[in-house]
């Protein structure tokens, strides 16, 4: 049975930090590339970075220089570092692969 946990979300200040985690189980992290996705209120879901089965990492240009995907194979886990926030970045995370996709978690940035 595959499935993704996305956690780690919450309320932060503007310029604060946060690490996501997206623990998977059912397959294997050298199995299937991982991609974190965010959907904010009333738009579309947009996708932010990805790590491939190599740790390759990819990064779209709302992810590029303030957040950083990683992996952990011993824990079958893939991160997501997100550094200086904005309110901008507030939204539902997701993280998601070819086998599937995680619940998400609610991350607010906010004063």
């Amino acid at each position: 049975d595959v499935q993704l946990q996305a956690s780690g979300g919450g309320l932060v200040q503007p310029g604060g930090s946060l690490r996501l985690s997206c623990v998977v189980s059912g397959f294997t992290l050298d199995g299937y590339a991982i991609a974190w996705f965010r959907q904010a209120p009333g738009k579309e879901r947009e996708g932010l970075s990805c790590i491939n089965t190599s740790g390759r990492t990819y990064y779209m240009d709302s992810a590029e220089g303030r957040f950083t995907i990683s992996s952990d194979n011993a824990k079958n886990t893939v991160y997501l570092q997100m550094n200086s926030l904005k309110p901008e970045d507030t939204a539902v995370y997701y993280c998601a692969s070819p086998a599937g996709w995680g619940q998400g978690t609610l991350v607010t940035v906010s004063s």
